[in-house]
């Protein structure tokens, strides 16, 4: 029962992260806020994530990994708690920051795997846990909207309520303690440093706005994040007990790696959040299609299904193939996705086509990208490792989320409120070229171990 409470905690965390994306214009309406200010119930959750994943991904390696899972989970449920009962919208957001803690889990999760299950299905468990923190996404978007539209906004939290007390029940019930031997001291400094690093550089890459209406702030935000993660990287190379094992990126497979991750993070989600304007956006605007939250969160339901798919594919893939190559066919099918959204869109059933190929092409990358990581990584850092590389997948994600903002601001016409259906087939090109570059790099990946081996499962 291991594996399957792993991938459903997995689910479960993406899940409820992504409940604010369909909920932003019931949130302003009900509460009676600017949709700027309800934005943040989507924004504040994927920062704190964003910094919570590193320091649970140390505090992960230590002997006191269930406890950290159970407090985080935990957490997550009494925010859980705060955005379902009647109250002001400043504890909405308070839940909403308590739920993005969950953000940071996956890795931990992947540790349990490694360390607790034979050779023979760690591999494959990983694998199946990245690609459920990513395609989770399209799981929460038509159940929310659906709950939204029948029963109203508290019911679509209450989903998350739900799930999220499920989740730590079967946490509880089966997460093992981690073996014994392993240290669990934390840079607390360190911690402090990349934290505020982080913030500054996805406030700046992930408020599009910012550089349209007030660049120098943007400017500033990304001059003071390079200054504070280059003092962290300072720091981690002289810490006794880093937050994230540095040596590791010198080994080039996770260097590489993790660079691809980058730039393929961009690629995912930029035609991600293109699809879901584009489909919602009214025909009177000369293109698009008008449809309610939940029909948008219908058209996710093909990359959630064939996400899980792609993940499928990946151990036989390994059988026959580098990992490398494998990360790039993951790669090669979004690069298809976003030329196909580039070309032909006129049709609401080709979107449905688009996010199931980008689906696929998710599932794969995901899947694969572990096997790429923990080949050359001790078993005790496995949640560190890939708690550096959610983080760095986070940043991607940010990266792609602005790019489509800022062109499709700069392609809309001076008090128009839509962009110009050009914009859409410019951000698609953006994306593609993102994705060539990711396929390319992939390829050229120096690989740590021959193929068919996936992740050791040590241990430790």
């Amino acid at each position: 029962m291991l594996v399957p409470a792993l991938v459903f905690t997995a689910l479960v965390v993406a899940v409820v992260g992504s409940l604010g994306a369909p909920l932003i214009t019931s949130v302003a309406g009900s509460f009676g806020v600017s949709l700027a200010a309800a934005q943040w119930t989507l924004t504040a959750p994927l920062l704190v994530g964003a910094i919570a994943t590193p320091v649970l991904g140390r505090l992960g390696t230590g002997p006191r990994r269930r406890q950290v899972v159970l407090a985080t989970l935990a957490v997550v449920v009494a925010g859980s708690v705060l955005t379902v009962a009647p109250l002001p919208f400043g504890w909405l957001l308070a839940g909403r920051v308590a739920q993005g803690a969950g953000l940071g889990l996956t890795p931990l999760l992947m540790g349990v795997a490694r360390d607790h299950l034979p050779a023979s299905r760690s591999g494959s468990a990983i694998a199946l846990l990245s690609v459920a923190s990513i395609v989770g996404i399209g799981v929460g978007y038509p159940l929310a909207g659906l709950l939204t539209d029948v029963a109203g906004l508290r019911a679509a939290y209450g989903l998350g309520l739900l799930v999220t007390a499920l989740a730590l029940g079967a946490a509880w019930w089966s997460v093992p303690r981690p073996p014994a031997g392993r240290a669990s001291a934390v840079d607390v400094p360190g911690a402090a440093l990349l934290g505020a690093g982080l913030s500054a550089l996805l406030l700046a890459i992930s408020q599009s706005a910012l550089w349209t209406r007030r660049p120098v702030l943007a400017a500033a935000l990304v001059a003071a994040a390079a200054v504070l993660l280059v003092g962290w990287v300072r720091r981690e190379r002289r810490c006794a007990a880093p937050l994230v094992d540095l040596a590791l990126l010198r080994t080039p497979a996770v260097a590489g790696a993790n660079a691809v991750m980058l730039l393929g993070g961009v690629g995912m989600y930029l035609l991600l959040t293109l699809v879901t304007r584009y489909v919602q956006t009214p025909a009177s605007a000369g293109y698009g299609f008008g449809v309610g939250v939940f029909v948008a969160g219908l058209v996710l339901v093909p990359f959630s299904a064939l996400g899980f798919v792609g993940g499928r594919l990946v151990r036989p893939l390994h059988g026959r193939f580098a990992p490398a190559a494998v990360l790039a066919a993951g790669g090669g099918a979004v690069l298809a996705a976003l030329v196909l959204f580039a070309l032909a869109r006129g049709q609401l059933w080709l979107s449905f086509a688009v996010m199931g190929l980008l689906g696929l092409g998710v599932g794969v990358f995901s899947a694969a990208m572990p096997a790429a990581i923990l080949a050359v990584t001790p078993a005790g850092e496995t949640s560190s490792a890939m708690s550096f590389n959610q983080v760095v997948r986070s940043v991607g994600f940010s990266i792609g989320s602005a790019l489509g903002g800022l062109t499709l601001a700069a392609a809309t016409p001076p008090g128009a409120t839509f962009p110009a259906d050009a914009g859409y087939t410019s951000a698609s090109w953006l994306g593609a070229a993102a994705m060539g570059v990711t396929v390319v790099a992939a390829l050229t990946l120096r690989q740590a171990s021959p193929p068919g081996d996936g992740p050791p499962a040590g241990r430790g």
